[in-house]
């Protein structure tokens, strides 16, 4: 009898997918046995129709599931099997584990929690190999219930009998249980004393009575309170110290979501996924919630219930929605031990709606949003990290090194690169802190640990010598004996894009707020030729004073200040700060003269061309944001100022030349908007033509760079363009010179994927 081995990776593991296998045998007639091996599931197979066999696994494969690759070979076999089985895991390792990400509860599970015939009716953690945690509660791999946090809770009688029929949804369903076996929810006061009742009935009522509720979750902690109490919401704002950053709201339905924001049919898509983000929306004419919720903000981040206890909160109460944000202090990470939640979160949530399942691996909600049709990731974490990119199928030019990259500082992820797969993090944050940056050593530890990574051949870092992450990489390469690699931020960015867009060889737009630039200043608008491997700037936005640095960034108006600074007399420079920004510096007066002189004597005034400082200073210039209170808070409120514009107002835009380099004026752009403002021009024309001479003056140069390096690819990439109208602008643009034009789509196009273009850079370098 012809014996086949199959090799089957990808997200093959906690998604139902052994019992697939052994239905699809079952029907064929195919006798062997499929096992988890370590990293990859393995088949032995016997039968006449292994074509067709090979054939369905792929065809037929479970829904949740994903195979990067299948192989198979004919072998040796003295055995006849009988009968096909599958077999409990095996320790050994073979290839990369792809963990399957958490994801969100199913309708089969669904209908079971609401159904009062079930022995599940109202269970808060009702799973099956299609729903429920996955990456939240592994501990090591192969991914079965004895490595994970599930392994608290020995199944019952019943759950055992369903865990063990492979005919059955739940068989080897890992986070499966029931009220007999599995986690409890209690509900707590201040007082760490529980509350009696109906816990998740409770919590409602006191959402109702203007209370502000910790709730544990799947991979984290959110807080929660009611989205029409303005007095609760400013409350919440105040004791988190987040005056003014947007809270994401949790609504029940599509139906209800529609009453108040505008909703595409790309949007209602991604709101209804497995993988269910929080999806920022345009608020409709009829959006009623109170101003504080995303002040001057036109759009709103919403998010469907995606785990049961979210629905049970829902099915108590006629709310529209709750805010539910993250359980964190500003910078750190989320709090998920019941301790830190009861303890550190006292004082900002009133009651705790907790269980005691372990969060193995905190994972923030997943932000996205659609910019012209295009799917754009702000955070990519739950419900789609860990899954892997398949690099390989990119460019065979990469090599067989195991990477590990750190990324950025702030938006940290990071990625391991291996047997061409990279698996990029769960958000991680500001490595600034030292709890986030704790955080990313466990992360890096945990996904070697699931991944089998036991050395890097290459770390890659940012060429920042300041970043947290640089000098954990150095340290990880001395300890590894690894190779040291440093990548120039943009050029991070343009690898990824690259990869996005499956090309080899374009022209980018970099435009953020910072990164670091081989010269030692402060890039952010740069427009760089990349073949991948190397890259060349070609042009930038004028280099800029930043009067006291990162003070700039947080106070706009010094930097608006610098870039007037050569553009007007001293004396009607100040006396036009002193009448109308005097509100926008801490020291008023004073420190309007403390700029002036920085300026003058060139002491603490580093040299950026970033892009986001200068859409903060039109943002200043208008009077629309003075401090900085959220990152890219300034640049947010311009583009919802400016969306309520039709105006066909143009600025005119100006280049010179700067070190042999091509650079736009961004000086003649801020006086003209000055000048404007001044002419009793409405707030709203001016942000739209201010953003749109930006854009048209990149897209412009981006153009020129093309036609000098002969290449017919020209992208964007970078914090900016999260930014629809600037987008928009320099695609028209680009397009309408006849080049082709691309822009993230399955990755961050924020510092979010800085990781996964520095894994590609090292490893193409490398081949």
């Amino acid at each position: 009898m012809e014996t086949v081995r199959i090799w089957i990776q990808g997200i093959v593991q906690g998604v139902g997918f052994r019992p697939n296998v052994y239905r699809i045998a079952k029907k064929l007639e195919i006798k062997g046995y499929v096992r988890n091996f370590g990293n990859l599931v393995e088949i032995i197979a016997q039968g006449e129709n292994m074509r067709e066999f090979i054939r369905f696994l792929c065809d037929e494969k479970p829904p949740v599931s994903k195979i990067n690759s299948i192989e198979h070979e004919k072998i040796v076999c003295d055995k006849t099997f009988t009968d096909f089985k599958i077999f409990k895991s095996s320790l050994s390792s073979s290839g990369s584990s792809v963990v399957p990400p958490d994801l969100a509860v199913c309708k089969n599970c669904l209908k079971e929690l609401r159904d009062k015939n079930n022995r599940r009716y109202r269970f808060p953690f009702v799973a099956c190999t299609n729903c429920g945690p996955r990456f939240s509660v592994i501990k090591s791999i192969p991914y079965d219930r004895d490595r994970t946090t599930m392994d608290d809770f020995p199944l019952c009688e019943e759950c055992l009998m369903e865990y063990e029929d492979p005919l059955d949804r739940r068989y080897h369903a890992e986070a499966s249980c029931c009220d007999k076996c599995g986690p409890i929810l209690t509900l707590y006061n201040r007082e760490h004393e529980h509350i009696n009742g109906d816990s998740v009935k409770r919590t409602v009522e006191l959402l109702d009575d203007g209370n502000i509720i910790a709730m544990k979750g799947i991979g984290g902690t959110h807080l929660v309170c009611s989205v029409n109490d303005d007095d609760v919401i400013l409350k919440l704002r105040k004791r988190l110290n987040r005056p003014n950053q947007p809270f994401a709201i949790m609504s029940p339905d599509i139906e209800t979501i529609k009453t108040f924001a505008e909703l595409g049919e790309l949007e209602e898509k991604s709101l209804k996924s497995i993988e269910s983000p929080i999806v920022v929306v345009r608020k409709n004419k009829n959006y009623s919630f109170p101003d504080s919720l995303a002040p001057i903000l036109h759009n709103i981040g919403v998010i469907l219930p995606y785990s049961p206890i979210h629905y049970l909160l829902f099915d108590y109460t006629n709310e529209p929605a709750y805010v539910m944000t993250s359980a964190n202090i500003p910078g750190e990470p989320m709090v998920i031990n019941n301790e830190d939640i009861l303890n550190e979160l006292n004082g900002i949530a009133d009651y705790f709606l907790i269980h005691n399942r372990k969060i193995a691996n905190r994972c923030d909600d997943s932000v996205i949003r659609y910019v012209d049709g295009k799917l754009s990731f702000i955070r990519r974490s739950r419900g789609y990290a860990p899954t892997p990119y398949n690099l390989k199928k990119y460019s065979n030019d990469l090599n067989d090194l195991n990477v590990l990259a750190l990324g950025s500082e702030l938006d940290v992820t990071f990625t391991i690169l291996k047997d061409g797969l990279g698996f990029v993090s769960q958000h991680i944050g500001n490595t600034n802190k030292f709890k986030t940056y704790q955080f990313l050593q466990d992360g890096i530890d945990h996904l070697a640990r699931i991944t089998s990574t036991k050395n890097f051949d290459l770390v890659a870092i940012d060429m920042h010598p300041q970043f947290h992450t640089s000098s954990l990489g150095m340290e990880i390469s001395k300890e590894y004996g690894s190779e040291l690699v440093k990548i120039q931020h943009h050029h991070a960015h343009g690898a990824v894009l690259a990869f996005d867009n499956n090309v080899d060889e374009l022209v980018f737009i970099g435009a953020d707020g910072v990164g670091y630039g081989d010269d030692k200043t402060a890039w952010g608008g740069e427009i760089l030729y990349s073949d991948i491997g190397s890259y060349k700037r070609l042009a930038s936005l004028s280099p800029q004073k930043i009067p006291g640095g990162d003070t700039s960034t947080k106070y706009p108006a010094r930097f608006l200040l610098s870039l007037l600074y050569n553009v007007y007399d001293e004396d009607e420079l100040r006396k036009l700060f002193i009448n109308n920004y005097i509100d926008f510096f801490k020291y008023k007066e004073k420190e309007i003269d403390m700029v002036f002189k920085q300026l003058e004597k060139n002491f603490n005034v580093p040299i950026t061309t970033s892009t986001g400082r200068v859409l903060d200073s039109i943002a200043v210039a208008l009077g629309i944001c003075g401090k900085r209170t959220y990152e890219g808070e300034a640049s947010m409120k311009l583009e919802s100022i400016a969306s309520k514009s039709t105006s066909k107002m143009k600025i005119e835009v100006e280049f010179s030349k700067y070190e042999n380099r091509p650079v736009l004026d961004t000086s003649s752009i801020l006086k003209q908007v000055i000048e404007m403002r001044n002419k009793g021009i409405a707030i709203k024309d001016i942000a739209k033509t201010g953003q749109e001479s930006i854009a048209i003056g990149l897209g412009k140069m981006a153009v020129d760079g093309a036609i000098m390096k002969n290449v017919d690819v020209i992208g964007a990439t970078g914090g900016v363009f999260y930014n629809e109208a600037i987008s928009n602008y320099v695609k028209k643009y680009v397009e309408k010179q006849g080049f082709k034009f691309i822009r993230n789509n399955n990755s961050c196009a924020g510092d979010g994927s800085v990781s996964l273009g520095q894994a590609i850079i090292s490893s193409y370098r490398k081949s």
